[in-house]
């Protein structure tokens, strides 16, 4: 019987090599797939290379193309109306330097061109994450709230908001066959499962709006089980990644240098959570299925995201892959255990 998952990596963090390189790196790391980042898709001219040659480059060297990581343009997009300057870092420095409304138009032009490529190279599952549409102090998660009075409602804006912005990418999506993959995530526009759902209604249910499981982002009180069981039907994508918390150290705290903040990112075998359980409850809400269905294969992608403040990232990225290849891809159950009892 096939292994419900296969081992694959992410490649946002690893942006200083080429697409070439990042492959050659994952395979002899041992994953079977990548999912690179929008960047590594670019031609070098300001625009995307062409779905043939990035298709010869993954067959070539035998890989799955297992998504594309669009999580900053799409961040950007929905961030850009605050005027924040976080977002630069992703953006080209003359674009950086546009008027809010023309940073937020520019991206959005070119995550239509980037959901065309996506299309053309088969690619269904697009893990993203939206911005902070609802504005920084809903963002925060702490209810100045002064959040509604007066002649003014931040949450029903945001809402507004949100649909608006988003309008013309989920149309898009939809008519690509492309599931947008939100990874809940705080400082984004859904922070919670509850968040994601809301999304969700206010959308009218608009079948693009998919999950990207990512359980090193609970940390706030919400466990990646309930999390992950809430909005088990939307996930198409899934990311492996782990933590600890510091304790006694404040999780929010104006720290930028990560080996001093209280939740840190970790190699896979060391962090808090039981990586087990978290992909055999993937299993159980429907992802491998639904993935497999969606892309038509055997096998699902554990897409490997292994950070560390203090390891060399491509040490700890390639044992994270080799971790979950031997770990994490198991052929699943055809069925309960108890069925062959007194036979």
């Amino acid at each position: 019987m096939p292994n419900a998952y296969h081992a694959s990596i992410e490649g946002a963090q690893h942006g200083a090599k080429s697409l070439e390189q990042f492959l050659d790196y994952a395979k002899a790391s041992g994953a079977a797939g990548a999912q690179p980042s929008n960047y590594m898709l670019g031609d070098g001219k300001g625009g995307l290379r062409k779905a043939k040659e990035i298709r010869s480059i993954f067959e070539g060297r035998g890989m799955r193309l297992d998504g594309i990581s669009a999580h900053c343009p799409f961040w950007v997009h929905t961030s850009a109306w605050t005027g924040t300057k976080s977002g630069n870092p992703f953006i080209a420095p003359e674009v950086a330097k546009l008027s809010p409304d023309k940073i937020e138009a520019w991206h959005e032009k070119y995550l239509l061109k980037l959901m065309d490529l996506a299309a053309e190279l088969g690619v269904k599952s697009l893990p993203m994450f939206w911005g902070v549409a609802f504005g920084w102090e809903v963002a925060s998660g702490y209810p100045w709230g002064f959040w509604q009075g007066a002649g003014f409602d931040l949450v029903k804006e945001g809402q507004e908001r949100f649909v608006k912005k988003t309008a013309k990418l989920r149309k898009a999506a939809n008519e690509r066959g492309i599931k947008l993959c939100h990874e809940i995530h705080p400082g984004t526009g859904a922070m919670c499962a509850d968040d994601f759902l809301m999304l969700v209604r206010i959308c009218d249910n608009d079948p693009c709006l998919a999950v990207n499981a990512d359980p090193s982002h609970c940390w706030e009180g919400e466990s990646w089980e309930s999390r992950f069981l809430k909005v088990g039907p939307y996930i198409y994508a899934a990311h492996i990644k782990n933590f600890v918390i510091r304790p006694g150290f404040p999780l929010r705290a104006m720290e930028s240098s990560w080996p001093k903040r209280a939740m840190q990112f970790t190699d896979l075998p060391s962090g808090d959570l039981n990586m087990q359980r978290y992909v055999e409850l993937l299993l159980h809400v429907g992802y491998r299925d639904r993935y497999c269905k969606l892309h038509r294969c055997e096998s699902a992608p554990l897409v490997v995201e292994a950070e560390s403040a203090h390891k060399d990232l491509d040490f700890c990225s390639a044992n994270g892959i080799r971790y979950t290849a031997d770990q994490l891809c198991w052929p699943a159950a055809a069925g309960s255990f108890e069925e062959g009892m007194g036979a």
